[in-house]
């Protein structure tokens, strides 16, 4: 992390809400997931609110779980644009 840079913190109702939708669809934490790309520890940071997701990752949650509107909404809004996956030093040309 560069050293103006402060670290994202996600709101306090995104975890909740991935654990319902995940729940709701019946999967588990590492199916969730398999199906979303990602690796278990990383949905379970995510659903224990330690992390916020990249703009990539959130495309692929709202893709896999059934998430109701203002989940979705909850979850667009915590977004990272420029991180991890969705880093341009780590997108692939087309």
């Amino acid at each position: 992390m560069n050293p103006g840079e402060a670290r994202q913190v996600p709101p306090p109702e995104l975890g909740p809400a991935l654990k319902a939708a995940r729940v709701r669809a019946g999967l588990g934490l590492r199916q969730a997931a398999r199906a979303a790309g990602i690796t278990h520890a990383y949905l379970r940071d995510l659903e224990t609110g330690q992390r916020c997701p990249s703009s990539a990752v959130v495309a692929e949650l709202l893709r896999v779980l059934p998430l109701e509107n203002e989940e979705a909404a909850v979850l667009v809004a915590a977004g990272l644009p420029d991180r991890g996956r969705s880093h341009p030093a780590r997108t692939r040309a087309a």
